[in-house]
């Protein structure tokens, strides 16, 4: 987290933010703007973990706390489906399908570390207080005197915390479609642990286990693809406009 507070893409992103508040006349809200570039940046800049990486719960906070949960309860349920079976062909494919059970826990893990990096700069960015500051400044327009200079400096202010609080909403965007995701790749996951037990035990031969590994796989797959598309919004400007990536 160190490490992405200070990267020279959050660095360079605070600069932009506030070299374009200057040039636009926004005077103190310059840094305002360059705050909110960023906590854009730093949410998905946050380095991911990997190799021997400690997957723990409560590490993040909810929703993705419960997810993380959820995904490793149903790595152990199937941990003991494959210690149950009797040793051949069938428990041998039921390692390879646990193993990519395991990596899908990982990518949980991966998604929900960003998910709450992501909500911390949602925070960060205090969106209630820029609402508050929109309000002010559309008030004082409407009280403003005919002042041509005062009313197009009002006018560029208000339009510079309008994009700040379209920002926030982008990155509110992304992380709920990203939680939605998740959840819903969650259930499939517990289904196909749920249903593996039955396979199991009525299993004649190898061949029966297709169907089980392949839904395994597809949902590992796309959990991939969805931590994939959270990394790739975070390296287009942290993801503030990138509502589409993890939908």
């Amino acid at each position: 987290m160190a490490e992405a507070v200070v990267s020279p893409s959050a660095i360079l992103a605070a600069g932009a933010g506030t070299a374009l508040g200057i040039a636009t006349g926004l005077g103190p809200l310059a840094v305002l703007a360059g705050l909110a570039a960023w906590g854009a940046r730093v949410a998905l800049a946050v380095p991911r973990h990997r190799a021997g990486e400690r997957i723990d719960p409560m590490a993040v906070q909810e929703p993705w706390r419960e997810f993380v949960a959820d995904a490793l309860q149903a790595e152990r349920r199937f941990d003991e489906v494959v210690s149950r079976s009797r040793p051949g062909p069938i428990r041998k494919r039921l390692q390879i399908i646990d193993r990519r059970i395991g990596d899908g826990v990982k990518e949980c893990w991966r998604i929900a570390c960003q998910g709450d990096a992501l909500a911390a700069a949602l925070r960060s960015l205090d969106e209630p207080g820029i609402r508050r500051q929109l309000a002010e400044v559309q008030q004082e327009r409407r009280r403003a005197p005919a002042n041509e200079a005062a009313a197009f400096s009002l006018a560029r202010t208000q339009s510079a915390i309008e994009a700040q609080l379209a920002s926030a909403q982008r990155l509110r965007q992304v992380a709920d479609d990203a939680a939605n995701r998740l959840r819903l790749l969650n259930a499939q996951l517990d289904e196909a642990v749920a249903r593996s037990l039955e396979i199991s035990l009525h299993a004649g031969d190898v061949s029966q286990l297709g169907p089980l590994s392949q839904d395994v796989e597809g949902v590992v797959v796309e959990l991939e693809s969805l931590r994939q598309a959270l990394e790739e919004a975070g390296g287009m400007g942290g993801g503030a406009g990138a509502t589409t990536a993890a939908g």
